[in-house]
């Protein structure tokens, strides 16, 4: 397995974990067990990060910036959808 495969595999590795640790903890009944899944959330997205980064660095893993006008609709739906949620 060449490097960029086993970078890209420990990314998604990482992703699906940091999915089922957050999963974990919004259906834990004790709160021990649910504080000890949101440290390894933080910790899995800490080593998410780390992992992009090298990625982005090496160019296998690249991402397209938004264009400020998409940005602004999307924070302009989410201010304007968030009140609802709650």
């Amino acid at each position: 397995m060449k490097d960029q495969e086993m970078m890209t595999d420990l990314l998604l590795t990482e992703k699906k974990m940091s999915s089922n640790y957050s999963t974990f903890a919004s259906e834990c009944v004790n709160v021990q067990l649910r504080d000890a899944f949101l440290g390894m959330l933080t910790a899995g997205h800490t080593t998410q990060t780390d992992l992009f980064r090298a990625a982005q660095q090496r160019g296998w893993y690249q991402v397209e910036q938004a264009p400020q006008q998409k940005v602004q609709q999307a924070c302009q739906k989410f201010c304007t959808e968030a009140p609802s949620l709650g």
